[in-house]
Parts: C-alpha cells; sequence; structure tokens
C-alpha cells in the first residue's frame, strides 16, 4: 500500500507566504503600471522641428515647455539627413518617471562646391572628362549630380563659355560659370631660370623660438640622407613617410627609404614623426590603413604623431565620397593610431582645410608655402615650402616648423 503525504503546518506557511510574495510583487507592478499609465504628460513642442546638419542640438531645443524635468538632455546625433525619432524620459509634478517621444528632421542647405577658377585649360585632342577631373562634392552627398552645360570641342581651339552645375540629393545647387580655353600644346624651350631655394638655416633663424622646433619631412624622393649632418645643421625633428598604396583599395606599399631613414634618425637621436600617403575611399580602410602603419613602426622610436596624409584632389570625384565622410576617414584614422599609443594628426594644405575638412580636434599639419601664413584655424606644424636646402639631403626637402604650445 503506497504511503500517503499530506501538506504539513510549515509546507502550508511557506506556501502562503510565496503567495503573499507573489500577489505583492503583481499588486507593486500593477499599481506603478497604472501610476504610469494614468501619468499627467503636458509636453508642448516648438512649431519648427527641424535643424540642420551637424547642429549641436539637445533634446529640450525642441521643446517649448513641458511638466517636469527631463532626466538625460543629451546631445542629438545630427549626422543623418531626414527624418530621426528623439525619446526621452521625464519625471513630471507628481514625481512620476515618464516616456516620451517626438520627430525631427535634419536638413542639408548647403550647396555642393565646385573646385574651379573662371578657366579651365586643356591641350587640344584631349579626351579628359570635365565632369571627372573637376572637384565636384558635398558636404553630405557622396555623389553629387556633376554637369557642364554648353557646347565645346576639344578637338577645335577656341575659348568655349561654358556653366558647370552641381546638384546634390538634398536639391541644394551650385553653378558656375566658366570659360573651357582649348588650345595647342606650348611648344620651345624653357627659359632655363633657376628657381630660388629656401634655406633652413635662414628659416631657424627667423622662426626658432622657445616655443618651436624646426625640422623637415622626407621620403625616397630625398634619396640617401646623411642625419648626422642633418643633425648638425640643427634639425629639431624629422617627420618620415612610411609609405602609401598603390591606388584606389590597392595595396600598401612600403617607401623604399622608409627603414633606412628611421634607422638613421633613430641613431642619429633625431625625433621622429610619421606619415602616410592614404588613397583610403572608407572608413574601414582608413582603419585598415592606420593598423598597417602600427605594424612597421612597432620596433621603432616614434616620439611625434603619425599623420594622414590624404591629397586625391585631381581625381577627387572616384572616390564617392561627401566631405563628412572624408573627415570621418581621417578621425577613424587618428582614433586608430591613438587606441595603439600614438599621437596623430591630418596632413593637408591651407585651402582645403578652410574649404573642405570638416573641423578636428587633434594636431593639424598646415601645408602652406610662404612667408608668413594667414591661415585662422588652429595649427601644430606648419609645412611652409617644398625647396628647402639643408646639409645631409642632396637636393630640395619640405622645412616645416613645430609649434610646442
Amino acid at each position: 500500500m503506497a504511503e500517503r503525504k499530506f501538506l504539513t503546518k510549515k509546507n502550508i506557511i511557506i506556501i502562503v507566504c510565496f503567495l503573499v510574495i507573489i500577489i505583492g510583487i503583481s499588486s507593486y507592478f500593477l499599481i506603478n503600471y497604472l501610476r504610469v499609465k494614468n501619468a499627467v504628460i503636458k509636453v508642448t513642442l516648438n512649431d519648427t522641428l527641424e535643424t540642420e546638419f551637424l547642429s549641436d542640438v539637445k533634446v529640450s531645443d525642441f521643446i517649448n515647455d513641458i511638466n517636469g524635468t527631463i532626466v538625460d538632455d543629451y546631445v542629438i546625433d545630427t549626422t543623418d539627413i531626414g527624418k530621426k525619432k528623439i525619446e526621452f524620459e521625464f519625471i513630471n509634478e507628481d514625481n512620476i518617471k515618464v516616456k516620451y517621444d517626438y520627430e525631427i528632421n535634419i536638413v542639408d542647405n548647403v550647396a555642393p562646391l565646385i573646385w574651379l577658377n573662371n578657366s579651365y585649360t586643356v591641350n587640344v585632342g584631349s579626351d579628359i572628362s570635365l565632369t571627372d577631373k573637376i572637384l565636384c562634392g558635398d558636404d553630405t552627398d557622396p555623389d553629387p549630380t556633376c554637369e557642364v552645360i554648353g557646347d565645346y570641342d576639344m578637338n577645335e581651339t577656341g575659348t568655349y563659355p561654358l556653366v558647370f552645375k552641381a546638384t546634390d540629393n538634398s536639391g541644394n545647387v551650385t553653378e558656375k560659370e566658366f570659360n573651357l580655353i582649348v588650345r595647342n600644346p606650348s611648344s620651345g624651350s624653357s627659359s632655363g631660370g633657376v628657381s630660388a631655394k629656401t634655406s633652413f638655416a635662414d628659416v631657424y633663424d627667423t622662426h626658432k623660438n622657445a616655443n618651436t622646433e624646426i625640422g623637415i619631412d622626407i621620403s625616397k624622393w630625398q634619396g640617401d640622407v646623411d642625419f648626422v649632418s642633418l643633425k648638425e645643421a640643427g634639425v629639431e625633428f624629422v617627420i618620415i613617410r612610411v609609405g602609401t598604396s598603390s591606388g584606389i583599395n590597392g595595396e600598401n606599399l612600403l617607401d623604399s627609404k622608409f627603414i633606412q631613414n628611421i634607422e638613421g634618425a633613430n641613431a642619429a637621436g633625431i625625433p621622429v614623426g610619421i606619415y602616410f600617403y592614404s588613397y583610403a575611399n572608407s572608413e574601414e580602410r582608413a582603419i585598415s590603413d592606420a593598423l598597417w602603419v602600427v605594424e612597421q613602426i612597432k620596433d621603432y622610436k616614434v616620439d611625434l604623431p603619425i599623420a594622414f596624409d590624404w591629397e586625391n584632389w585631381s581625381f577627387y570625384n572616384e572616390f564617392n565620397l561627401s566631405f563628412f565622410g572624408l573627415s570621418e576617414m581621417a578621425n577613424s584614422f587618428v582614433k586608430t593610431v591613438r587606441d595603439a599609443g600614438y599621437e596623430g594628426m591630418l596632413y593637408s594644405s591651407k585651402n582645403y582645410l578652410e574649404d573642405i575638412w570638416f573641423d578636428v580636434n587633434y594636431p593639424v599639419w598646415l601645408a602652406h608655402y610662404t612667408t608668413k601664413t594667414n591661415y585662422e584655424g588652429h595649427f601644430d606644424f606648419w609645412q611652409l615650402c617644398n625647396n628647402g636646402r639643408v646639409s645631409g639631403i642632396n637636393g630640395d626637402v619640405d622645412i616645416n616648423i613645430r609649434y610646442l604650445n
């Protein structure tokens, strides 16, 4: 005969306690649910729920009135054009935390940029495409519509009045009138004049102070460098090209003089920076390039920043990059080398820094060949010439100033 089991007093108490706990928890959540559901929500939004691309706005900037306090008045990400849902929480006047959301429209009102003077000259018989060759870019659109309006014949010399028109995907339009000059190729010998050179010693005497260091940048184009002579000449740093790529999506190639140069600079005790001439067309490729650079330099002493050098302006249209996308590539490169323990910086010339690159929060290496730059942005290095002469290098070299503060 099977043994029969009966509930003991202890078991009954445990079951009752368990039921009480379950009922209590359920009641709490039900009461809280009903409390939130019936909470008073009074939110009055602005008449216009629109903001510019990359504008610095917060949740509260679109709220005219609210019966409570926003929990997290966060900065809204405005890097994507179009409608965006904004969600947040606030504690109302009855001390109840509630959720709310609204929708804004992020717009781009900046017209495309056409990098073109009042005239553009080609040789008769040229087969170039003007819409491919002339830089036509936009802040947000990686592929604006670019067209040349007017008739011309590259097989016939003459001057053709034309209009270059660029339209981005937000409907912003830029039109620029210019003359296409089709000419016969120039002939005859050159004048034979000798271009002036910039003495490193003169630059040193003019710009050296407690807040500056004077140096150079080098690559395979400088040939074999005598670093002991550079040191004796007063060179205080050298920025060395580590390499480049074979083109868009091409193989990364080590500069043929890189190892010789960095070993020579390290042996002479000259502080070293690095630059990489990039053909990146995406953030992923920029990160890959940065990791490649870090791998090449890991066994050497590198005291100064690693520069992202992107100068493919003559065929920019082939990259399908917005100016924001280009700047984000540089950000990704710099972040990657920073994560590896190095400093990063952007190399570019004055005009492109002013008109194309977005603002950056890392060092800038300015290229502006003049005796006194009028670039108003912040820069940490200034490449002031490419015709420098210094003991230890047979030929021209770029001369740079580093600003310590």
